[in-house]
């Protein structure tokens, strides 16, 4: 009995060495940051110490690019244009209804609890902030849908910078001689000269004057950094193309899905490294803080606020969803996507943890490839509820704080903008505070007072983040329950083809665990 449960626990402990390596490392992230704060180290000394924390950020950023591009192009390829618009058709529901209940919340919250009480003067600036028009922004977005360049998209986005450009107008003078002063020179001045005032009046209504104008233009621009949203769209249609073209396709989807295989056997070696980096990047980020005292206060309301707000969709809304389209238990879900949550809550980027969330979903929790290699690059790319949850009420605690009343005509303002600014913000660490312009424009509201929020939002970065990824990882797991009957469909022409049942590209995690029942069954 013993030798049983000293068996059961050291499989338990293997099976989530990762886990438990990852949550240790934060806790001692944690320790290690409050402990070093009071040597005041300097700003150079701090970068050393976080440099292995920066060398997993740029590890996994390394594999985004290539996991993005073949996962799309070998999971739309692997399904029929039906199947896959099906699929693709639920997905963007399932975002749209998350990220306009996220909203919801956030409204609700900050409306509710009211963080901005008092005035702005007590509280702490920090940063600067760009201004950008909002038309820019959205034309921006389209723009980076279709980049002209593939291999610039890699690692550069269109940006719209602003210039000025100076114009010059001719503009006639009227004549300020009056009717007064054009008798006293009559009734004064000499016979011989009556008819000067006349000619003086007309040259003077003549004049001209050149003045000359400045105006500010938009530019073409750019801004570094993985033009995700364009490289999504090419390789969806690239994949629907390859998937269409039957045979003849076959060699690029061997060799995709190949590409894929193998990015996955390196996420699998870089896993490893995850908790030491995780540890540095969380004690660096405590370290850098100036003063732990702008938490509290006003400030610690709304940070209070927001995290509520993102606690009641992560911990709520999302798994009742999950439960209500699944009958599922989202817990046990959940605890499948731990190593996920605690990477995307350590490295604050939705886009870096993405190989990390494939292997959880695929590996631990067994969710179809077809459906993961579709919805997660996606999801990671447009599905932003934390972010979305967090503009809508950050715009409105900006308004508190500026005793400026909102209507409800403004509040549905915030709330489409939010909506619409979240699919814009890039997978990147503090995207959100750049599509938050937006936002704040959509109603007038002062955005240099974003600063306000800066000092809070390198760890509110890092609980969006999170809800990010939970919310992309429970969207997987609706769409494959919703599209099981496809996919099961497609299995069985699959399983009627020449293909051999071991060269099957793809094959539902139950069905293959039914096969080897079944040859286990015939040795007996």
């Amino acid at each position: 009995m013993y030798s049983i449960t000293k068996d059961s626990v050291k499989g338990f402990l293997r099976r989530n060495a990762f886990v438990l390596f990852t949550i240790t490392a934060v806790l001692l992230g944690v320790i290690l940051g409050f402990a070093l704060r009071p040597y005041k180290m300097t700003y150079r000394q701090i970068k050393y110490f976080s440099f292995p924390g920066e060398l997993l950020m740029r590890m996994l950023q390394m594999l985004v690019l290539p996991l993005i591009v073949s996962s799309l192009v070998t999971g739309m390829a692997s399904l029929d244009g039906k199947a896959s618009g099906k699929m693709g058709m639920r997905a963007v529901v399932y975002y749209m209804v998350t990220t306009i209940i996220a909203v919801f919340i956030g409204i609700l919250m900050v409306i509710i609890i009211h963080p901005g009480k008092g005035s702005k003067d007590k509280l702490h600036r920090e940063g600067k902030i760009e201004q950008v028009q909002t038309t820019d922004a959205f034309m921006d977005l389209v723009r980076n849908m279709f980049p002209p360049n593939l291999v610039e998209a890699c690692f550069k986005q269109y940006k719209t910078q602003y210039g000025t450009r100076v114009f010059t107008r001719t503009i006639l003078r009227s004549s300020n001689v009056t009717a007064g002063t054009l008798a006293n020179w009559q009734a004064s001045g000499p016979e011989n000269v009556t008819d000067t005032p006349e000619n003086v009046t007309g040259s003077l209504g003549s004049l001209q004057e050149v003045l000359s104008f400045e105006e500010t233009i938009p530019i073409p621009g750019s801004a570094n950094g993985v033009n995700a949203l364009g490289l999504v769209v090419f390789s969806v249609c690239f994949g629907l193309v390859v998937g269409s073209m039957k045979q003849k396709g076959r060699a690029l989807q061997e060799f995709f899905n190949s590409l894929n295989e193998a990015i996955m056997r390196l996420v699998a070696i870089i896993i490893w490294y995850a908790p030491v980096g995780i540890l540095f990047l969380i004690a660096g980020k405590i370290l850098e803080m100036d003063d732990l005292a702008v938490m509290g206060g006003q400030l610690g309301m709304y940070t209070l606020t927001v995290i509520v707000g993102l606690l009641i969709h992560s911990l709520c809304v999302l798994p009742l969803l999950y439960f209500i389209v699944t009958h599922k238990n989202p817990w046990v879900f959940i605890g499948g996507l731990l190593q996920a949550l605690i990477t995307a809550l350590g490295t604050s980027s939705s886009s870096a943890t993405l190989p990390i969330t494939f292997r959880c979903l695929e590996g631990n929790i067994g969710v179809d490839r077809r459906i993961t290699r579709f919805v997660l690059p996606v999801g990671a790319t447009i599905n932003m509820d934390g972010t979305a949850l967090y503009e809508a009420l950050a715009a409105i605690f900006i308004a508190q704080v500026n005793n400026y009343e909102l209507d409800f005509g403004q509040i549905i303002t915030i709330s489409i903008t939010a909506t619409a600014a979240s699919i814009g913000a890039a997978g990147i660490p503090q995207a959100g505070l750049v599509t938050m312009m937006i936002v704040l424009t959509s109603v007038g509201l002062p955005t240099e007072d974003i600063t306000l929020i800066i000092a809070v939002d390198w760890f509110l970065d890092r609980l969006r983040t999170t809800t990010n990824v939970l919310g992309d990882s429970l969207g997987a797991g609706i769409v494959e329950h919703l599209s099981r009957h496809e996919l099961e469909a497609q299995d069985c022409e699959l399983g009627n083809s020449v293909i051999e049942e071991n060269e099957k590209p793809y094959h539902l995690i139950y069905q293959a665990n039914e096969a080897h029942k079944h040859r286990s069954e015939t040795i007996m």
